[in-house]
């Protein structure tokens, strides 16, 4: 019989740091490979739960995380070279512990052994395949992070923070037009406290929910529902704005202009609504903007609307470009949409890495003849986008213009 190559990995001393996924069904769920690793830890770290769960296994000390968490890097650390073992609820490297040290361990020093995840566990009681889902992880996050799920037919698992979470999951589900969801609830999966419930969003009457849950989320979308669509472009009513907003025709140019490409980073200038921010960070969660902004009123309406649109994560600052823009982390675009002078330009221009893209808007004409000018000295490409919109004259109806926009869109060598 061959040896497994995971316990001889185990054994190399360069490998002093093991990583178990364990979960309600604790030891009983254990691999033989992960119960060696759990017993011939000198230190094992883990919260409360997962130290009671291993605690038969358990022979070195137990250490459980402290609080804040941020602490708990430097004390694994600071054991670099002695057995040491971490626990963590199913997968540590689906939302866990896992995806956390390997940003300060290098993969060399470590074996891992994963337990199924809440979400694997979800989709096999409710025999869901997991590649057609949407997941999303609520805990100690924000609930508007669903909402660029929630499409018509679309199915959703979402993990949430504790017991009040899928009660506040169904009002938000009620607020935003998809109250006939159907909402099951999946507590401490894989233990014997396991239960399953279903419930519509409009009628969830569901109590003492265990802190351990899971919310299955079959949307429907009611007449009204705010369905994020998946291009560019979203409708201008579904911000919040003052007037000072990129249209929506204009705005899906912009994006593809700016071109986001995964991991990027935004700085939006003069952000107004935060609408192409906004749209930047939907296109792909590993995107980050930040969006600048003058005024406290719009800055404020522009966290409202990250909010509204899912995408919590957008940094606001409040100031004036370009000392606003010191600072802050180097960009792979930037798009400046009001307040666009030499001096702002320059600085954003200054700021891109080699290959990123600096898109202004224009719709005065002092700002047109800056980027006309700087588009004879160094090229790129300058468009003029001209939308004219069907309206009401005399009781019939005719074309009306909106205000010409001219676009500079360049690449820094």
């Amino acid at each position: 019989m061959r040896s497994d190559p995971l316990a001889r990995d185990n054994a190399a001393p360069a490998r002093w740091l093991s990583i178990v996924g364990i979960g309600e069904d604790g030891v009983a769920g254990l691999t033989p490979v992960a119960r060696g690793l759990v017993a011939a830890a000198e230190v094992v770290f883990g919260g409360e739960r997962h130290l009671a769960l291993a605690a038969p296994l358990i022979r070195g000390a137990t250490r459980p995380w402290p609080s804040p968490f941020e602490r708990a890097v430097a004390d694994v650390l600071a054991l670099r070279g002695r057995a040491v073992c971490v626990l963590a609820s199913g997968d540590p490297y689906l939302h866990g512990v896992g995806s956390v040290l390997v940003r300060h361990v290098d993969p060399g020093e470590t074996v891992t052994v994963p337990a199924p995840s809440a979400f694997s566990l979800a989709a096999a009681r409710l025999g869901w395949a997991l590649p057609d889902a949407a997941t999303v992880s609520l805990h100690g996050k924000m609930l508007d992070l669903v909402r660029p799920h929630l499409q018509p037919g679309a199915r959703v698992l979402a993990l949430t923070s504790d017991g009040d979470g899928p009660a506040a999951l169904a009002r938000l589900l009620v607020e935003t037009g998809f109250g006939g969801s159907r909402l099951t609830v999946l507590e401490a999966l894989g233990g014997p406290r396991e239960r399953v419930r279903t419930v519509r969003a409009d009628a969830f009457v569901l109590e003492a929910v265990d802190p351990l849950n899971i919310v299955a989320i079959e949307v429907v979308a009611g007449p009204n529902a705010r369905v994020l669509a998946r291009a560019p472009g979203l409708p201008d009513r579904l911000f919040e704005h003052d007037g000072q907003i990129t249209k929506s025709e204009v705005r899906a140019l912009t994006l593809s202009a700016l071109a986001p490409r995964r991991g990027e980073l935004l700085w939006d200038i003069g952000a107004g609504s935060g609408s192409v921010a906004i749209e930047w960070m939907l296109a792909d969660p590993s995107l980050r903007a930040i969006a600048v902004e003058a005024h406290a009123e719009r800055a404020a309406r522009i966290r409202r609307n990250a909010a509204a649109f899912g995408v919590p994560g957008l940094e606001v600052v409040e100031g004036s470009a370009p000392g606003a823009l010191a600072g802050l982390p180097q960009p792979q675009a930037v798009f400046v949409g009001g307040g666009a002078n030499a001096e702002v330009l320059d600085a954003a221009a200054a700021a891109l890495v080699s290959g990123g893209r600096l898109v202004v808007n224009a719709v005065t004409l002092e700002t047109e003849s800056l980027l006309v000018a700087r588009h004879a000295a160094r090229s790129g490409d300058l468009i003029r986008i001209a939308i004219d919109r069907a309206g009401i004259l005399g009781g019939m109806q005719t074309w009306r213009p909106a205000l010409p926009v001219t676009q500079s869109t360049w690449v820094k060598p």
